[in-house]
């Protein structure tokens, strides 16, 4: 009996040795949660955030809780790691915390492996979020997740964004709801390996809403897909730009922006739903073009300098586009431009109350016309095509395979865009213009022998 006693007392205490363990692995003496060597901090105020923020470590994940926040934070001079992000998130992502006030709400330089999720920005005087490698080009921000973010209400008449980045690779932006901004909703300024995927940007009455998005300062392989643009200002998607020379990443870079790729997206509205601006290897397809303002699309050059490419290269394919008598010209040519190197195929046309068919810069291949689409919750970020007609089957974003990029945090790698040659007008004049040229020369000729014979 005695050995039972003993046995069992030496077990007993070996299982509460193991259980103390396990609980001082799991909390500090400060409560904060440490699982599979990740430390989880809950705020609940400015103060408390800023104070676990300038403490980060990788593997941290700060959890905010639900309340209004006047102020914003700040992350600098951290990199977390592939397997250990730094996360800052909404304790609730149906309740989110709420960043209001003046200035930036989020401001991060020379960060690596950071996701911030499910918070509300609005209200602010200054951008929304920004984020840079603190003027230091070679050595990029890098591996940044934005997601489930609602940002709203910023900066109102000035070149204010909801989201700035400069001189960040790596990057996901993805499941955010914008609205309401002064500059872009998102500006990418030397951004490389990145995608914006399944967000919603929409203007706001009393918000100047220059472009939506914008991709400039030697910006490369970013690829903006199944996202939705309503009423979306100047440019909706500005492929390009005008960036001070100071700014560009890389600094050797000879264009604006390039191997940029948009697909499957909804646009509604705009002044011009698409823009290329001192651009090269772009590929806009599979998307709605909705019932723009003035033009479908822009081909410009806003810079002089010798050392830039002309703007070429864009290749659209597989768009389904729907205009009214607003359009009176599809693509605004600009000087300086080489749109004869732009490439149009399978693209399907729908004009309301007229067979009017594009002039477009170059000869569209297999070319689509009026085939009624059919739209189903048309000018809505949920619009798309309910026509059955085979000939819009590969039209449009449900055509549309989005772009696997693997896990959180994962390298991405944008694939090249494979540029098309574009088919040349034939130069033949059409058989009504060449008979009344006939008739105008015999009719000259009969008159010649006439006066001859005289």
């Amino acid at each position: 009996m005695k050995a039972f006693f003993y046995w069992g007392g030496a077990f007993l205490f070996l299982i509460i040795s193991m259980f103390s363990v396990v609980f001082a692995l799991e909390y500090d003496s400060s409560g904060q949660n440490y699982q599979n060597g990740t430390k989880t901090i809950q705020v609940s105020d400015l103060t408390s955030l800023k104070s676990a923020l300038s403490k980060a470590e990788p593997g941290d994940r700060i959890l905010i809780t639900q309340g209004i926040y006047d102020g914003g934070f700040r992350l600098g001079d951290i990199q977390g790691t592939k397997k250990r992000p730094i996360v800052i998130a909404g304790n609730d992502p149906e309740y989110p915390p709420v960043f209001q006030g003046r200035g930036e709400a989020v401001k991060m330089s020379r960060v690596g492996y950071v996701k911030i999720e499910n918070i509300r920005i609005e209200k602010r005087s200054g951008n929304g979020i920004n984020i840079d490698d603190g003027g230091d080009s070679e050595h990029p921000s890098h591996h940044i997740i934005l997601e489930n973010l609602q940002i709203s209400e910023i900066g109102k008449k000035g070149n204010i964004d909801a989201i700035k980045m400069s001189g960040v690779d790596h990057f996901v932006i993805r499941n955010c709801k914008i609205q309401g901004w002064g500059g872009s909703a998102i500006d990418f300024v030397g951004c490389h390996q990145g995608v914006v995927q399944g967000c919603t940007f929409e203007d706001m009455p009393g918000y100047r809403t220059k472009n939506a998005i914008q991709i400039k300062g030697g910006s490369q392989r970013v690829l903006i897909e199944n996202n939705a643009f309503i009423n979306c200002g100047e440019r909706t998607v500005n492929i390009g730009g005008s960036t001070g020379t100071p700014f560009f990443r890389p600094q050797n870079a000879d264009c604006e922006a390039d191997n940029i790729i948009v697909a499957g997206n909804n646009f509604v509205g705009g002044e011009a739903q698409i823009s290329w601006v001192t651009s090269q290897n772009s590929h806009v397809h599979h998307n709605i073009f909705y019932l723009p303002e003035k033009w479908v699309g822009r081909i410009l050059q806003e810079t002089k300098d010798s050392r830039f490419i002309l703007c070429r290269k864009g290749f659209f394919e597989a768009n389904m586009v729907v205009t009214d008598e607003r359009v009176q010209t599809f693509f605004n040519i600009g000087p300086n431009t080489q749109p004869e190197m732009f490439s149009f195929s399978g693209n399907a046309w729908y004009r309301f109350e007229s067979d009017e068919k594009p002039d477009l810069p170059t000869l569209e291949v297999g070319g689509i016309y009026d085939v009624y689409p059919d739209l189903i919750d048309f000018g809505t970020a949920k619009m798309r095509i309910g026509s059955r007609s085979d000939k819009l089957k590969n039209i449009g974003p449900k055509a549309y395979t989005p772009w696997d990029h693997g896990t959180d945090f994962e390298d991405i790698h944008i694939p090249e865009v494979k540029w098309v040659e574009p088919a040349r007008k034939s130069g033949r004049i059409p058989m009504q213009t060449a008979i009344i040229v006939g008739l105008l020369g015999f009719s000259f000729l009969v008159v010649i022998i006439r006066r001859a014979k005289k």
